[in-house]
């Protein structure tokens, strides 16, 4: 129990940072679109000047702008978005999005138009869901919601601490940590649309990191049942349960590549590093080395399968995201923010990720643009604590 709480604590919460959480904007660059963005009413105006704010792709201007994007209610579930181009008003696409409700429909809505205009092949990334550890309870529980929390709803009333949940591919289920009932952590499966949840692995010991493969077919964790923390995988039931690590260093947040062949997980304290292997076994090849002494909580882009996004420590002692890159096989930190900023979780345009930026007094979920450093809370302060965030891409 002492060897989890320590792996806890190191790899999952440094609070080092002492200053207040906010944005962190960049200059316009030629990197950035300037756009004007618009909606016919005030709900959807005000939402939609938040979404583009928060990519870093493009920059809201009232003039001068390359891009005129209007969105319009057309009914509860669907939203209209008209892309002009230039003076002219050249037209780009006039298409109408249909979703859940009219926060959904300006989602995708949304996603259309950067699809039309950024240029650079990226997807769009503003429907994706999330699911998050908040304590508006004084407890530890799972909540989802959209990626601008809204609509979000509390999924676990465990009144314990709960863990790093995980949405399946198919965005119907999270994989989540809990030590609910026994007092030691184990793994448990919540169907979304039943709220029915099952023990998905109890065995003696810790029972941590469950992460589906991009098939959805097999789950990837840590478990000591065996004495040491080792990188385990099952099927998606949690049976037929497969060993793939063997040695004395501890292990934590193993993930998957996007095409479910290899493993990285962190491995090693006080010092960890990132080390990747088959997904069928084999011997780890350790990936960081540039990056410092601490080096944890990987998350493989799937829109960028040559990063993996992670946590670093700084020479300074600050905790900040950095990103390996398969080509340079070379780390680079991506964030440089007067804060701890730890938990990356990529969003599925391979630029963009969400991750939990810790103060002294708080801690809030932001989205972060890789390539200009750009940093947008996303989590209302009204929400409280919020962080370990998980994107259903």
């Amino acid at each position: 129990m002492k060897k989890f709480l320590f792996l806890f604590l190191a790899f999952a919460a440094p609070l080092l940072a002492q200053r207040d959480i906010g944005r962190i904007d960049v200059a316009y660059d030629s990197r950035m679109i300037p756009v004007r963005v618009s909606g016919n009413t005030p709900e959807i105006n005000a939402l939609a000047l938040q979404m583009f704010a928060a990519h870093g792709r493009y920059h809201l201007v009232a003039s001068g702008y390359t891009y005129d994007i209007r969105f319009a209610l057309v009914s509860g579930t669907q939203v209209q978005v008209a892309v002009t181009r230039g003076l002219d008003a050249a037209p780009v696409v006039s298409q109408t999005a249909t979703g859940t409700n009219w926060r959904n429909a300006l989602f995708r809505a949304g996603d259309i138009a950067v699809e039309r205009t950024n240029g650079l092949g990226l997807k769009g990334f503003f429907a994706a869901k999330i699911a998050c550890i908040g304590l508006r309870t004084g407890h530890k529980e799972v909540y989802v919601g959209d990626l601008f929390f809204g609509g979000v709803r509390q999924i676990t009333n465990d009144h314990a601490i709960a863990m790093k949940p995980r949405w399946s591919p198919d965005g119907t289920k999270i994989i989540y940590t809990s030590f609910y009932r026994s007092g030691f952590p184990d793994i448990f499966l919540i169907d979304l649309a039943s709220n029915a949840r099952t023990s998905f692995v109890s065995f003696r010991g810790t029972n941590s990191g469950a992460r589906f493969s991009p098939s959805g077919s097999q789950v990837a964790m840590v478990l000591s049942g065996e004495g040491n923390t080792e990188v385990y995988v099952s099927n998606a039931e949690g049976h037929a349960v497969s060993r793939k690590t063997h040695s004395d260093s501890v292990k934590a947040s193993p993930c998957w590549s996007p095409d479910g062949g290899r493993i990285v997980f962190a491995s090693g304290l006080p010092s960890p590093q990132l080390y990747v292997m088959p997904a069928s076994g084999g011997y780890p090849q350790r990936l960081t080395y540039n990056a410092g002494g601490y080096c944890a909580e990987p998350d493989w882009s799937i829109g960028n399968p040559a990063h993996i996004a992670f946590t670093m420590r700084t020479s300074g002692g600050s905790y900040q995201i950095a990103l390996y890159d398969f080509a340079t096989q070379k780390s680079e930190q991506v964030s440089k923010a007067p804060f701890d900023g730890i938990e990356p979780s990529w969003l599925p345009d391979g630029r963009h990720l969400v991750y939990t930026a810790w103060s002294a007094r708080t801690s809030r979920l932001c989205i972060l643009d890789t390539v200009t450093g750009k940093s947008t809370p996303i989590s209302p302060a009204s929400f409280g604590l919020a962080l370990q965030a998980s994107v259903s891409r």
